[in-house]
């Protein structure tokens, strides 16, 4: 009774075994035969069944070759490596075969052969069939985007180049080697660093630096050396590459060839120089003619011996006259060829300039119902130069928007200093500059007013003088809308306030 107990046992332990075993080769995502030395099917699992479209009936017992396609059988003689297996008892090395069931896509497997074995006996042979199809595809597409990207890297006309995160070079484009004449087994494993120009090698260490820490691209001009000695300024963008947990894993560096581009500024501004000699040339003559002409007409008067007394009076009147404004032309003139050098440039107070400037300008807005309005802070505005200079810049503006209303109007004036600067604002409801016209009214001899009412150097002069003090002038106006001129100048900062001044913003010592 007590054996019989034990048989039982021993059936149902086999039983669960045969059942646990079933089920985990159903679970096994490949497919899976399991042969015998007759190369007889004696198990074949659910995912061979479903590729295959048989049923378990139509599998087990049939001979391998009766399920596999003759085309496989020829081509990867399966049947023999099956029965090497057995006679070796050794698994066969993993390989690739090409399978396509009847009404089903063309499938790639990877498969292998192992050993069954009991006691050193192999009773049967485990073929192992993998679907690597999708895997190959999206190898194949990896490998395609990868040539893909090879060839545009190696087509771009701009410099492309990478490195690891020490900054060492690992790819080197044919645009960098015909630019800098050094071929990538040359610079290959070498710091990008020493590419550049050693006066730019600092510069660039630092800005490494901030690439490792953070992934915020940095561009800048940087000359690389070539080969042959001469140096190339190129405009470059440094960018980061990172892996997983955002660690830096190189630093990629894009560079734009500025050689032909420089050229070609420089024949621009040669041209724009001829173009501007032109106007000013053209300007000059126009104003200085008229009272040349003046002075002409007055001495051939003054020669004839018979004119009388207020005539000849009227005629010197005329010469000095306009000689005073030929000279006034011409000193102008030179006003904005030659500004005042820099060492001139103090302590300003700009608020004492702007109420005195308003005062000078009073009498002339007065004749022509212009009412004035100066804003001024309560407090000391500073900047840093040239009084006499700044005060002939506001007083010009300050008369053009005077003229600029005939029957007149309100002159608005404001300081508005924030931490760094100040920006003037001199506003007027007159008549408003054309659009047209706007990009032109800070050229030399450009004016609208009529002829002999103004030399067109007024607007120039300013620009310069503003230039000049590291400050801009900007102006907004429509036709019949009024005009805005803008002056933003620089604050005068003490030592101290310079010591702590803002990163990149211009300050000036005392």
């Amino acid at each position: 009774m007590y054996k019989d107990s034990n048989l039982a046992s021993e059936t149902q332990r086999k039983q669960r075994y045969e059942k646990l075993f079933e089920m985990l080769l159903e679970a096994i995502p490949c497919s899976v035969l399991l042969i015998d030395r007759d190369m007889r099917i004696m198990e074949a699992n659910k995912n061979f069944r479903e590729k295959n479209r048989k049923e378990r009936v139509q599998t087990i017992g049939h001979r391998l070759e009766e399920l596999l396609p003759e085309i496989i059988l020829e081509n990867m003689d399966i049947v023999s490596r099956v029965r090497q297996v057995f006679e070796n008892k050794q698994a066969t090395r993993g390989e690739r075969m090409i399978y396509r069931a009847p009404g089903v896509p063309m499938r790639i497997y990877y498969y292998s052969i192992l050993p069954f074995s009991w006691r050193g006996y192999v009773e049967n042979a485990l073929l192992l069939m993998e679907d690597v199809t999708e895997q190959v595809r999206l190898n194949d597409e990896v490998r395609r985007a990868e040539r893909h990207l090879a060839s545009v890297v190696e087509s771009a006309t701009d410099i492309v180049v990478s490195t690891d995160s020490e900054g060492l070079i690992v790819t080197w484009n044919l645009a960098a080697e015909r630019l800098s004449g050094y071929s990538l087994e040359e610079v290959g494993q070498t710091p990008l660093l020493d590419r550049f120009a050693s006066e730019h090698q600092k510069e660039l260490s630092h800005i490494f630096n901030i690439l490792k820490i953070k992934a915020t691209p940095q561009t800048g001009e940087w000359h690389i050396v070539t080969k042959a000695g001469p140096r190339i300024p190129v405009s470059w963008v440094l960018s980061s590459m990172t892996i997983e947990n955002k660690r830096l894993s190189g630093i990629v560096a894009v560079g734009r060839d500025l050689s032909e581009r420089r050229k070609l500024e420089a024949q621009l501004l040669r041209s724009q120089k001829l173009a501007a000699l032109g106007v000013m040339a053209g300007g000059i003559a126009h104003e200085i003619r008229n009272p040349l002409a003046i002075c002409l007409a007055a001495a051939q008067f003054l020669d004839d011996d018979e004119i009388g007394r207020e005539l000849r009076k009227e005629c010197v009147d005329k010469i000095q006259t306009n000689i005073h404004r030929a000279s006034v032309i011409i000193e102008n003139l030179l006003k904005f060829a030659r500004p005042a050098p820099t060492t001139d440039m103090t302590e300003v107070d700009l608020s004492g300039i702007l109420g005195d400037t308003v005062t000078l300008v009073a009498n002339q807005a007065k004749l022509q119902k212009v009412s004035v309005v100066l804003e001024i802070p309560e407090r000391q505005v500073t900047v840093h130069g040239n009084a006499d200079l700044l005060q002939q810049v506001f007083l010009n503006l300050f008369l053009n928007a005077i003229n600029a209303m005939p029957d007149g109007g309100m002159l608005r004036v404001c300081a508005d200093p924030k931490a760094w600067e100040v920006a003037v604002r001199i506003m007027d409801s007159g008549l408003g500059i054309p659009t047209e016209h706007l990009e032109n009214i800070f050229d030399p001899f450009y004016t609208l007013s009529p002829v002999g009412k103004g030399t067109g150097l007024g607007l120039s002069i300013c620009y310069s003088v503003v230039k000049q003090h590291l400050g801009n002038i900007e102006v907004l106006s429509s036709e019949g809308g009024g005009t805005v001129f803008t002056v933003t100048l620089p604050l005068f900062l003490s030592n101290e306030e310079t010591i702590h001044g803002k990163p990149g913003t211009v300050l000036h010592d005392r």
